[in-house]
């Protein structure tokens, strides 16, 4: 199997402990309408002994970026912060986390500016069945179940002695090598691993009172039905939270939303950037129709 390597150049912590990381292709179409446009993004599944996480490559390296950037300006003790609005790098957002030995798995998400930790109540309950396939250099068999509103098959490597996986799914007598739903539209599929060093990360220190798009603060813990309740009301107005956050910091702290056009003019009236926010919002949940877990959002 080709092995894949990249480089981290930021990392802030003290930290270092060894873990196994697989890269994992995750192959995904995301309007339902439009089969044709097929995304691809690098996911990476960090495992070591008290557990696992994956995410999304890109995301890492930009958030990374971006708190590099507040830290510097937090350094500067202006009171000002310029948050610059524009598309992330990296297509998938979310984080899962399992902890071992139970496998508690959470998936960590942003709604508006809010960060979410959510609790998830159902185990993968696989059927395994005979098939045998080689994917890639590993031997695999063939495993399915019903996860998250879809129809799931898996290949499992007992020659990879961990009972983890991407995203949600953990379980099998070996890791998942590859996982697709029935329809096709969801697919990830090992493509390297190597045994890395990595610090822990420490958290973003605001000053009080302030809150900046998922930087710094604890993430609220909550169980799914709360987070259906949170969507729903995100999706009728997408920029309700960001309106009252600006107003309860307009006394402490100037905080200046930036955003651009379809045309590409840079806008920075709040009331221009807010209904500039929605509209985007709105047309990317329409076209966004098709996600990983379609229970979870309805």
């Amino acid at each position: 199997m080709k092995k894949i390597f990249f480089s981290i150049f930021l990392s802030i912590g003290s930290t270092i402990a060894a873990q196994n990381r697989f890269f994992y292709e995750y192959k995904f179409v995301p309007d339902s309408t439009d089969k044709a446009d097929v995304k691809k993004e690098m996911m990476l599944l960090d495992i070591d002994k008290n557990g696992s996480q994956y995410y999304s490559y890109d995301k890492f390296k930009s958030d990374s970026t971006n708190k590099a950037d507040m830290e510097k300006q937090l350094r500067s003790n202006s009171g000002n912060f310029t948050i610059n609005r524009k598309d992330k790098p990296g297509q998938v957002s979310y984080k899962v986390t399992k902890e071992y030995p139970a496998y508690k798995t959470y998936l960590f998400t942003t709604v508006s500016i809010d960060n979410y930790k959510i609790s998830e109540d159902q185990k993968p309950e696989w059927k395994i069945l005979p098939d045998k396939e080689k994917i890639g250099e590993y031997n695999a068999q063939k495993a399915t179940t019903n996860f998250g509103g879809r129809e799931w098959t898996a290949w499992f490597s007992t020659d990879l002695p961990f009972q983890d996986g991407p995203y949600k799914f953990y379980g099998l007598p070996g890791l998942i090598v590859k996982i697709e739903d029935k329809t096709g539209t969801h697919s990830m599929t090992l493509v390297g691993n190597k045994t890395i060093e990595i610090a822990s990360d420490k958290e973003l220190e605001l000053p009080q009172g302030v809150q900046i798009f998922g930087m710094g603060g604890n993430d609220i813990e909550i169980n799914k039905n709360q987070f259906k309740k949170i969507w729903k009301s995100y999706v009728n107005d997408p920029t309700k939270n960001m309106r009252e956050m600006m107003m309860k910091n307009s006394e402490t702290s100037k905080v200046t939303f930036k955003t651009r056009t379809a045309d590409g003019k840079e806008i920075s009236d709040p009331n221009q950037v807010f209904r500039e926010m929605e509209k985007k919002t709105k047309e990317r949940l329409k076209k966004n129709n098709n996600l990983i877990e379609p229970d979870l959002y309805k």
